[in-house]
């Protein structure tokens, strides 16, 4: 039996994935565990889990993998602050000493951090180091199923690159292309998700979500002035707008001017010159990734396609090379960005420095659906609920899926605690909220009333695969939420001539068709298709919801409120319930009703959070 545990940490997002004999055995993040959004500590907690699920000692693990190299990225950071000085020297002497101290040594600092989890484990050696975009390549080709693909990463930056082509065929993954470092798609979606007030690193999700209430108004004025785009999708940024390579901030007082207004303080109201440069950027950024993957395919003629990255977590970019039909099959990586790097690594020295054979199965990938993190017995749950002097029904599943359907159907939300935690940003049927999409007013109730975040925010339909068709205009998996399509014609609802003129947010309680909770302002979905496969509850509760009301599709969004990381453990989930209007609970067969709860246990705990 061969062990490899991959490490990411650092920078956001920190994580621990583990293998067997090449096999995914479990992956998670560490913010589940700390409760910190976007945790880039040591993964102490989710070393822990991924260890115990395996029955495994640290000492026990033949190989570990950090997922980049911190050589290479040193090198970046003094030659940039080189090339751009003496501009920068303030953001050069806040990051040296943390480098000189920990990162630089970065083996030596693992291996003590190692040695604190574990005392017995005493051999350097074991200790390995990836780069930072063949980790993400590796994450997006090695799970997938497909025998050869083109595979293209997406993001801020690693050590150098950020964008990459490679080529995956059998074992092998060979980088054919890259882009440097500060030239950066995910960098320049960054720009403008910190120029419209939003955090970086955590707000690009709220720009996408933005951009349909405007118009593109100033598409032009991005690609002649901020950026050099040729027709194979290469690029170079004009960074005489840009503070990031050294600064402290993302834009400069260029950057406000070309536009006209400054950057927008996150407490100030959000306006249509916002929506407007949001639709600005997403247009650019499609416009961008389009001319790449066309250029990409017509130059290997190869049929598949794979994605990782940050960049690849826009689902509305991903919908749209879908729909282009450039190429016949698309995989992406569930855990896209710095998080899925940890698995990326373990899979790259699997097949790369082991030279492993490869199989795969060309009907499913092996990403278990992307249920890998912590599952609770029955028994733990119990004793949980009552230590937390919950009140709760235990039901068989007939009973449960019949109730929670009827519930549903009644316009209440749930809480869906059930099996193995998603690894990656989304939730996928196990850390979910999920209501009725029919209802008018869900999308608003949803936002304000239990995630406490900004009312423009669609959700996601989580629908039952065989249904798919008939719904959106979309007929292939999509189980990790990754591709935005419309809802079919005829269950959209056409605008009025008075609608018509209505401006941005104005537009938001528009009834759009007869899934107004999961339609967007432009008439778009996030898909998520559910299988029986691989979420067997998940898909019979949908079933069972179907057959009342004919719909086969829920609301579902991840379980947690805004500024909060995704519920792990029953106590996480017990008090995001009884800190915000959700009706009902359920752990696996455990229903909690809150008007059966104890008033003392009312906990609003939102105040205690960092908004996003």
């Amino acid at each position: 039996m061969k062990s490899i545990l991959g490490i990411s940490a650092f920078y956001h997002d920190s994580a621990a994935a583990l293998l067997i004999d090449g096999k995914i055995v479990a992956a998670a993040q560490e913010e589940r565990f700390t409760r910190k959004k976007h945790d880039a500590s040591y993964p102490f907690n989710a070393i822990n889990f991924v260890l115990q699920k395996a029955n495994l000692e640290l000492n026990q693990i033949d190989h570990i993998v950090f997922y980049e190299k911190p050589f290479l990225k040193f090198e970046r950071l003094l030659e940039t602050y080189l090339a751009f000085a003496p501009r920068g020297f303030k953001s050069f002497s806040i990051s040296m000493p943390i480098w000189l101290r920990e990162k630089l040594f970065q083996k030596n600092f693992l291996f003590n951090k190692l040695q604190i989890q574990d005392k017995k484990f005493n051999d350097i050696n074991k200790i390995n180091f990836s780069e930072h975009h063949y980790s993400h390549a590796s994450s997006a080709f090695y799970p997938s199923p497909f025998e050869e693909a083109i595979v293209l990463t997406l993001d801020g930056v690693g050590e150098w690159a950020t964008t990459t082509v490679a080529k995956g065929k059998g074992n092998q993954l060979e980088m054919l292309k890259e882009i440097y470092f500060p030239h950066s798609i995910g960098l320049l979606y960054s720009a403008f998700t910190y120029y419209t007030g939003f955090k970086v690193n955590s707000g690009e999700y709220k720009l996408m979500g933005l951009a349909p209430y405007g118009e593109p108004k100033y598409k032009e004025l991005i690609l002649k002035n901020l950026l050099d785009l040729k027709d194979d999708g290469s690029f170079r940024l004009n960074m005489k707008y840009f503070n990031y390579a050294t600064g402290l901030t993302m834009t400069n007082k260029k950057f406000d001017n070309l536009f006209g207004q400054k950057t927008r303080d996150p407490k100030e109201l959000l306006t249509q010159f916002h929506m407007d440069i949001a639709s600005s950027i997403q247009n650019v950024i499609e416009e961008i990734v389009l001319k790449l993957v066309n250029s990409i395919q017509k130059e290997t003629k190869i049929k598949n396609l794979c994605l990782a990255g940050g960049v690849a977590l826009n689902c509305v970019a991903n919908g749209k090379i879908l729909k282009n039909k450039i190429f016949d099959n698309i995989w992406i990586q569930p855990a896209s960005g710095d998080a899925g790097g940890s698995l990326g690594a373990a899979l790259a020295f699997w097949y790369k420095e082991l030279s492993q054979p490869r199989k795969i199965d060309s009907k499913k990938d092996f990403m278990k659906g992307s249920y890998l993190g912590p599952s609770f017995s029955k028994n733990e749950i119990k004793t949980s609920l009552e230590n937390l002097g919950a009140k709760f029904f235990e039901y068989n599943d007939e009973e449960l899926n019949k109730k929670i359907a009827e519930e549903l159907n009644s316009e209440k939300t749930v809480g869906w605690f059930q099996g193995r935690m998603e690894f990656g940003p989304r939730a996928l049927g196990c850390r979910s909220i999920i209501a009725d999409p029919r209802s008018e007013k869900m999308q608003k109730n949803l936002n304000l009333k239990i995630k406490f975040r900004e009312s423009f925010r669609p959700f996601a339909p989580s629908v039952l695969r065989e249904d798919l068709p008939n719904w959106f205009e979309l007929d292939c998996d999509s189980p990790y939420m990754l591709l935005v399509a419309d809802v079919k014609k005829n269950i959209q609802i056409s605008e009025t001539n008075e609608s018509k003129k209505l401006f941005g947010i104005e537009r938001l309680n528009l009834k759009r068709s007869s899934i107004p909770a999961v339609t967007h302002v432009d008439y778009s979905a996030r898909i998520q298709t559910v299988h029986k496969e691989t979420n067997l509850k998940y898909y019979n509760l949908i079933k069972k919801f179907k057959e009342i009301t004919g719909c086969p599709i829920l609301v579902n969004t991840s379980f947690n409120i805004r500024g909060e990381p995704i519920v792990c453990t029953i106590e996480d989930a017990f008090k995001c319930f009884m800190g915000t209007d959700l009706d009902i609970l359920v752990c696996e067969n455990f229903v909690l009703l809150k008007n059966e709860q104890d008033k003392k246990l009312i906990n609003n705990y939102k105040e205690k959070i960092d908004l996003d």
